[in-house]
């Protein structure tokens, strides 16, 4: 048997506050997720300078082209798939155009194949989870070919970024709610009903009924959308009927996307909350050929700190494949301020931290009858929840950014030195929220988990009335002065809005005309 290595990135540690259960059952079936290489990666990058320099002459790959010249190559696949035969695993499913290979075994088989130890853990916010620690090893000829091995550990690695509106308080007068439709005015979209477009959603539990959608959309007076479930990695569309668990993140995007493209297909991408789950999801969504979604919404995420680094490298590299596709990816940017919820000061969310997301932070908005009077950062305290924002430790300073600066709310300004989160805003906070449909109850939900389903509808019917897709849009929007409702009120927590870009609500909420003729 060949000398196996650790695999680098690939370290794992225990998460703080975890108990040892005991051993996991060497005969339990379970599924790993592995990454290869890109083939022609130096190719690749001279495309994706041209692309993140915004060159108004790259024409997006088609999947064909990406799978075919920049996929895995067929022979690092058949590496893979002998390693899986000397160890007794099964090749569920292999995919050169995401440069994956999905393997199915034991526990044993795999802790021999990979040289780890799996573990039952439980954790008082987590719950019960298979967990290792240290890296994983791989063979020397695999040591080049795989860039990720996930799944071996199942811990929920994201959690989603919406906020029900808490009972009425007297100390709160202020206190609005808007559907979709209204903000859509409000931020003046262009009209249109996003027909002929798919728009993904990720979803990493929980579920919706199709009997809320339907009379959700009747009470908006507007058709119901179509909408799909795509099962991944064996989820599916499982609702509990539990408005304040992951059901309302689910039925909040299906709510607000098909508001706003009514003519659109929505396929909903339904996963296992662990990193090899989220990343398969978007990756599926991503390289989908059949739904072929122009843009994807995700509303979940996790502070940088703890992804590990091949799981930060791999997601990134299929958000990388996207904005090659000309697909637009819209995350939200979390709603625990500057801490992104995390110890030890400043952290801001993956994925929303991607260089190829568009992050969507939140604003608190007042209006009067069809005009906006006032918006300012969405922070409503500790309890209350804020937009997320700050500046990346995993990536480097995009060139789409590159002269910008960072204020914070002590007064203090520097230069941005690396990604700045997030790029634009929109009505986040629950006391100006979205008036939703739940497990059959009207309920006000806020949070930026509503803000990248409302820029995907609004990119949606962009990419309709254009018959093209607007693709990776953060060069344009940067470049395009006025495009975004300036916010320079407010702060996130240690970072302060300003005039211009600010790590707090990036270049502001939408004016959809002006976006539209940005893009």
């Amino acid at each position: 048997m060949a000398t196996k290595h650790p695999l680098p990135g690939s370290e794992r540690t225990v998460e703080q506050g975890s108990k040892l259960i005991g051993a996991c059952d060497p005969a339990e079936k379970i599924e790993v997720f592995v990454m290869l290489r890109r083939q022609q990666q130096a190719q690749f990058d001279a495309l994706m300078s041209r692309i993140e320099a915004g060159d108004p002459n790259v024409q997006p790959l088609s999947r064909e082209a990406l799978a075919k010249d920049y996929g895995a190559a067929p022979g690092d696949i058949a590496k893979v798939k002998a390693f899986a035969a000397a160890h007794g695993l099964t090749v569920v499913r292999e995919d050169a155009a995401a440069r994956s290979v999905l393997l199915s075994g034991t526990v044993a088989q795999f802790q021999s194949a990979f040289e780890v130890r799996l573990d039952k853990y439980e954790h008082h916010t987590a719950g019960e989870f298979r967990g290792r620690t240290g890296a994983v090893n791989v063979p020397d000829d695999l040591h080049d070919v795989v860039e990720a091995v996930l799944g071996l550990d199942n811990r929920p690695q994201a959690r989603p970024h919406f906020r029900i509106r808490p009972p009425f308080s007297a100390a709160r007068t202020h206190q609005a709610s808007f559907t979709p439709l209204e903000l859509a005015s409000l931020y003046q979209f262009p009209q249109g009903d996003g027909g002929g477009q798919c728009v993904g959603i990720i979803e990493l539990g929980g579920g919706y009924d199709p009997a809320d959608l339907k009379s959700y959309f009747a009470s908006l007076g507007v058709p119901a959308p179509t909408v799909k479930s795509v099962s991944v990695d064996q989820a599916r569309n499982e609702p509990t009927g539990d408005p304040n668990g992951p059901d309302g993140e689910v039925t909040l995007d299906i709510e607000i996307v098909g508001a706003i493209v009514p003519g659109a297909t929505i396929a909903v991408y339904f996963a296992p909350n662990s990193d090899a789950g989220f990343i398969d999801a978007v990756s599926r969504a991503v390289h989908d050929t059949v739904n072929k979604p122009s843009v994807i919404s995700i509303s979940w995420g996790g502070p940088e700190s703890i992804w590990t680094s091949q799981s930060l490298a791999a997601f990134n590299s299929v958000l990388q494949s996207a904005a090659a596709l000309g697909v637009t990816v819209c995350a939200a940017s979390g709603d625990s301020g500057s801490s992104d919820g995390a110890g030890g000061g400043n952290h801001v969310d993956f994925p929303a931290s991607s260089p190829y997301v568009l992050a969507c932070g939140g604003t608190s908005l007042s209006a009067s009858g069809s005009a906006i009077t006032h918006e300012v950062v969405w922070n409503d305290g500790p309890q209350g929840g804020a937009g997320g924002g700050g500046v990346s430790t995993a990536f480097a300073l995009p060139a789409w950014q590159d002269g910008l600066s960072v204020v914070s709310s002590a007064g203090g300004k520097k230069p941005l030195a690396k990604r700045g989160v997030p790029d634009v805003a929109g009505d986040a906070s629950p006391l100006t929220g979205y008036t939703v449909l739940v497990a059959g109850m009207q309920t006000v939900v806020g949070g930026t988990s509503a803000v990248a389903p409302l820029w995907a509808g609004l990119i949606a019917r962009i990419n309709a009335a254009r018959g093209a897709s607007a693709g990776f849009v953060n060069p344009k929007l940067y470049k395009a002065a006025g495009a975004c409702n300036d916010i320079t009120q407010g702060n996130n927590g240690s970072f302060a809005a300003s005039a211009g870009w600010d790590a707090c609500t990036g270049l502001g909420s939408p004016n959809g005309q002006k976006v539209a003729a940005a893009l």
